[in-house]
């Protein structure tokens, strides 16, 4: 057998059979992992199955800290790293007035390289060891961002945007040059090492329908062959009710907005929608029945005034969904301030988000909608080890809170109501150390 190392002390993740989420915990737990291969040899109490394990290369022993599965999120815009924290616009306006400003300064290498270290550093650091991210309609950006995340070893999803209408000339692409450096990125990064793809139509009213075409096109071409991974699909869906009555004009013979899509062959298990907020019974059926996938912003949704989804919908139509930042509509990077708010939108729709599910939403869930999770998302053998090591004393009322109470279902609730990055002490990617606190 090859080298392993040993990480010791409490440990959470979660673990689902037959749609029922099993948390497991360990308040003295040992992680093994494999030192060549960066995967998960075994989990469990270390009085358990320590004595199996004798002859470690090296233990790590964190004390007063909890060690859990990286978070995933499952919707974010590296290119609006910049863009965070913009005063006072709705969705379309917010768009002309920051965003599509910011994102033409990408045509410039080295602004995009400066921003794409920048962006995944905030991510490490807030305990996101992998995203589903949109980069600009500039070719090179995507190049960019996968080159600085391979440095990194870490398990990212990202894509060009496509969008050949209803923006500044500058960031429009047309409809063969959009497919063409699609065709090439998706060539040169889906399935290389720990990168995948994901075709990037901005949403449906900056594509034209031609384009639209083609990024089904994509979609087809590069579909799961010979057990290989095919690319995934990433776009916006029902966000605002502007963007819906624009959507109407725009595709008048469309049913509803994911009618559009649904239309285009661009719906489907690899097919991932941010948002969600309005969406109708008709297409909550059509999303459940195609199998697509959906990724809830509250914190976006909050900050833009954009709506409140209802996550119960969700899950009684059986819809595979996980939780996302949006940075930046979303005005922070941490998923614990992702679960916060979160939670509150459930209470405004009566409906109480416990904390097992709302980290299982920003983990194995979200690795199963991007379908990653036979890879990442907890602690079972054989999976990547990428964690995060979580300081159990990091503020003084942290501190002090979980004092009353060694429950998990308590410490993880106060973890996600109280927590942000200071939360973070350590992050792992396969196994190595790549940030402390």
């Amino acid at each position: 057998m090859s080298e392993y190392n040993h990480y010791r002390g409490a440990i959470y993740h979660c673990t689902e059979s037959n749609g029922v989420l099993e948390p497991n915990y360990f308040v003295d737990g040992l992680m093994v992992v494999d030192n060549d291969s960066g995967s998960i040899i075994e989990v469990g109490d270390f009085n358990q199955i320590s004595s199996k394990w004798p002859n470690a290369k090296s233990s790590t022993h964190f004390k007063d800290s909890l060690i859990m599965p990286g978070f995933i999120d499952t919707h974010v815009h590296y290119p609006q790293y910049k863009v965070i924290a913009s005063y006072g616009a709705s969705l379309i306006d917010w768009l002309n007035k920051y965003t599509f400003i910011e994102e033409q300064k990408f045509s410039d290498e080295t602004y995009a390289a400066k921003v794409a270290d920048l962006f995944l550093d905030e991510l490490i650091k807030n305990g996101t060891t992998t995203a589903m991210t949109f980069c600009t309609s500039h070719k090179q950006s995507v190049d960019i961002f996968f080159t600085a995340a391979e440095k990194l070893k870490l398990r990212m999803v990202a894509g060009k945007v496509m969008m050949d209408r209803n923006a500044p000339e500058a960031l429009c692409d047309s409809v063969d040059g959009s497919y063409f450096d699609s065709k090439e990125l998706i060539e040169k990064w889906h399935n290389r090492g720990r990168m995948s793809y994901a075709v990037t139509p901005r949403f449906a009213p900056t594509s034209s329908s031609e384009q639209l075409v083609q990024a089904a096109n994509l979609l087809e071409e590069y579909s799961d062959n010979n057990g290989n991974k095919g690319v995934l699909l990433q776009t916006h869906l029902n966000e605002n009710i502007d963007e819906i009555g624009w959507v109407k004009e725009l595709f008048p013979d469309s049913k509803n907005y994911f009618d559009v899509y649904d239309n285009f062959n661009l719906s489907g298990p690899n097919s991932v929608f941010g948002h969600c907020i309005y969406n109708t019974d008709e297409e909550y059926k059509r999303i459940a029945d195609s199998g697509s996938k959906v990724a809830l912003c509250p914190r976006s949704n909050l900050f833009l005034g954009s709506g409140l989804f209802e996550l119960d919908k969700l899950e009684a139509f059986g819809i595979g969904t996980a939780l996302a930042s949006d940075v930046g509509g979303g005005d922070s990077f941490s998923m614990f301030q992702v679960m916060n708010e979160a939670y509150k939108i459930c209470r405004l729709n009566n409906y109480n988000l416990d904390p097992v599910k709302a980290f299982y939403l920003t983990t194995l869930a979200a690795a199963k909608v991007l379908d990653m999770d036979n890879r990442i998302g907890n602690f079972e053998r054989n999976k990547e080890a990428d964690f995060i090591v979580i300081d159990l004393k990091a503020t003084e009322l942290i501190k002090n809170k979980l004092e009353t109470s060694d429950d998990i279902n308590d410490i993880l609730f106060n973890l996600m109501t109280l927590g942000d990055d200071r939360l973070i002490k350590e992050v792992y990617i396969l196994g190595q150390n790549i940030y402390q606190k």
